[in-house]
């Protein structure tokens, strides 16, 4: 069995696809993760939340769709991100309560704002603060609930953010971490630069038995599948690279099985999930509230529209209620081929080629 057929386990949860989608931040609502599940992703991630919000937000219709987690997509993970490692502990047995079936703790956002408060991939800088959160969330949580980490490799590339990085990194197995995905970019390289795929195969053999996950430049299926074979990792979280093609998920199993490259979804098929999206979120947020989220959506579903950059245009102006309608009436009446989407980040294999 490969790493490109083999199951991918996380604790006591066995998934039958090693690709999965990542938490996403301002994206990966419920809606977004129905969808994903429902084209191939065995497993996907709530969007990061904060441990201080999630312990302070009340239960209000408006709040609804926060920490919402919709019956039919089951595995599911929920991200905590703090500064304070107390609170992380009663965040996470609240999203137990909501119905997560994984902790994820975020080590990595690279966000400027989010580094000035001590929170995310700041955390890389202290390994004994690190340490700490994931200690207690471990002991917060039943012992049937994973807890997972996403770390990137390093504040930056100085030998002491190295240092850093494996000090966490094997002492979170020690705490009882059942997986760790690892970004191949530096906290401080944000997204720039290409995602060292070198470093997630040393971590993998650095890491023997212990599940490992890789993210990077993961911008279609192809990718997905470099990685796993290059690096060895166990399991691969897509990013950017499902906001708007969730299908990335159904083609990486389809390479997986040995099987050509499926076509791009048609423009009839595109039609159909995009509607389905659309109508999930406006039952999670309500049909005026729903506007501004799914607006950067739809400008995300258009790169796979032949026209692309008028279909993207029309989606810009979204601005009221039922106006996404309008713009499938006069985009996806008529089936025609699609295409597939440019990749903002090349495959670090082929870049190397």
């Amino acid at each position: 069995m490969t790493a490109l057929t083999k199951k991918l386990r996380i604790g006591n949860i066995e998934l039958d696809s090693p690709v999965v989608q990542a938490a996403l931040s301002g994206y990966s609502d419920t809606a977004m993760r129905v969808i994903a599940r429902r084209l191939g992703a065995s497993y996907t991630l709530c969007e990061v939340m904060l441990d201080k919000f999630i312990l302070q937000v009340r239960r209000r219709p408006k709040n609804h769709h926060f920490m919402h987690v919709d019956p039919n997509e089951h595995p599911v993970g929920g991200q905590l991100m703090g500064a304070e490692p107390e609170q992380f502990g009663p965040a996470a047995q609240r999203l137990v309560e909501h119905g997560f079936d994984v902790i994820d703790i975020n080590f990595g956002c690279p966000v400027k704002k989010v580094l000035g408060r001590c929170r995310g991939g700041f955390h890389l800088s202290q390994p004994e603060v690190a340490l700490e959160i994931i200690s207690r969330v471990r002991e917060a949580v039943p012992s049937h609930i994973p807890v997972t980490v996403k770390m990137r490799r390093g504040l930056d590339d100085s030998n002491e953010s190295r240092d850093n990085f494996f000090e966490i990194f094997d002492q979170a197995y020690q705490l009882g971490v059942a997986a760790i995905t690892v970004h191949g970019r530096t906290v401080l390289q944000r997204y720039e630069g290409p995602s060292q795929w070198e470093f997630l195969r040393e971590v993998k053999q650095h890491a023997g038995e212990h599940v490992v996950l890789g993210s990077g430049d993961l911008f279609n299926a192809q990718a997905c599948l470099d990685m796993l074979h290059h690096t060895g990792v166990d399991g691969v979280t897509v990013a950017r690279g499902a906001i708007g093609n969730p299908w990335i998920f159904k083609q990486a199993r389809a390479l997986a099985a040995g099987l050509p490259l499926p076509a791009p979804p048609t423009l009839f098929e595109q039609r159909e999930v995009i509607a389905e999206h659309y109508s999930l979120a406006e039952e999670l947020y309500g049909a005026e509230r729903c506007v501004a989220p799914m607006r950067k959506f739809g400008i995300k579903y258009s790169q796979l529209h032949p026209r692309h950059e008028e279909v993207r245009a029309d989606f810009v102006t979204i601005k009221q209620p039922g106006a996404w309608r309008e713009v499938l009436q006069k985009w996806y009446a008529v089936d025609d081929a699609g295409v597939n989407p440019e990749v903002e980040e090349p495959n670090p294999l082929a870049t190397s080629a």
